[in-house]
């Protein structure tokens, strides 16, 4: 799949602003963007849901607003809020799309494998919301699609439910599936995602694997930990050697960086944090976190 230029306006209000974007075959591309950054109306355009304005888009080749009828079997849509008929029950639905593609995955093996066995005949209103993500997720991908459109495909599920999803995309990959997702769980963007792209206010702020993203701009070995917000970091400083710095990048998250890491660095933090009655929790050492990156990069004011 191929993004070129792409703008798409509502009005005066420009939500996607020359974005541009490539998804190889077998690959994992997470686009991550706060709300309101564009993610939603660049995905409707690559399904074929909205027109661009400007740009160009491809989709296996095809133009998506066009081609449907070239599309529709080789592509498998997961939409955030279901998209099922709400007195169907759950297997039923699953079939009734396997019955629309040339050569379906077996039904039964699927809805045993997302767990969705003792809830085959419930009416998909009556599932829980997790549940119902599964049902979408299964007829995404019951066609063997060659490219899989995930939106939020995790939202309000369990933790055992969201472990199984991940099993099932990485799955995916290997059978040489792309798969373009959108997650607010930057966790999960990290584990799943070959490619990530960040989008804030209709442009690509940052594009790369999550090693590239996280490794970036790290020009000092470095020391991150957790503990409570509002620690007196130059009182911490000053009990580390001379040339260490300690700053509070986000609340309750604390950065301290230097010539070197070492064994002793690391225990005048916990021993400092100690004398001042706290945990010094989740230290680790090195690169930033992709949800570093992200806040970095988009802000970490709260929006609407």
């Amino acid at each position: 799949m191929q993004v070129a230029g792409l703008v798409k306006t509502y009005g005066r209000t420009t939500a996607v602003d020359g974005l541009s974007l490539r998804l190889v075959r077998g690959e994992v591309l997470a686009l991550l963007g706060p709300n309101g950054a564009g993610k939603t109306s660049t995905v409707e355009v690559c399904e074929g849901l909205r027109r661009a304005d400007a740009g160009e888009v491809r989709v296996l080749g095809h133009d998506p607003r066009t081609d449907h009828a070239a599309l529709r079997p080789r592509v498998g849509v997961m939409p955030q809020g279901g998209g099922a008929y709400p007195g169907i029950g759950a297997a039923d639905m699953i079939g009734l799309v396997a019955a629309c593609a040339a050569n379906p995955l077996d039904v039964a093996w699927l809805v045993d494998l997302l767990g969705l066995g003792a809830v085959r005949g419930t009416p998909y209103k009556r599932l829980s919301g997790g549940q119902q993500q599964r049902v979408s997720l299964a007829c995404a991908i019951v066609g063997r699609p060659e490219l899989v459109f995930l939106d939020e495909p995790t939202a309000g599920m369990d933790p055992q439910a969201r472990r199984l999803v991940w099993d099932l995309i990485a799955a995916l990959r290997r059978d040489g599936v792309s798969v373009l997702l959108t997650t607010h769980l930057i966790d999960e963007a990290e584990l799943l995602a070959d490619q990530v792209v960040i989008v804030d206010h209709g442009r690509v702020v940052a594009t790369g694997s999550p090693l590239e993203l996280t490794a970036a701009g790290e020009e000092q070995p470095c020391l991150r930990f957790a503990a409570a917000p509002g620690l007196d970091t130059a009182l911490l400083a000053a009990t580390l050697p001379a040339g260490y710095r300690v700053s509070e990048d986000t609340p309750g998250g604390y950065l301290v960086t230097g010539a070197e890491v070492t064994p002793q660095v690391m225990s005048s933090v916990t021993a400092w944090c100690a004398g001042q009655g706290v945990l010094a929790d989740e230290l680790r050492i090195g690169r930033r976190s992709l949800e570093d990156v992200f806040l970095d990069l988009t802000g970490r004011e709260l929006r609407a």
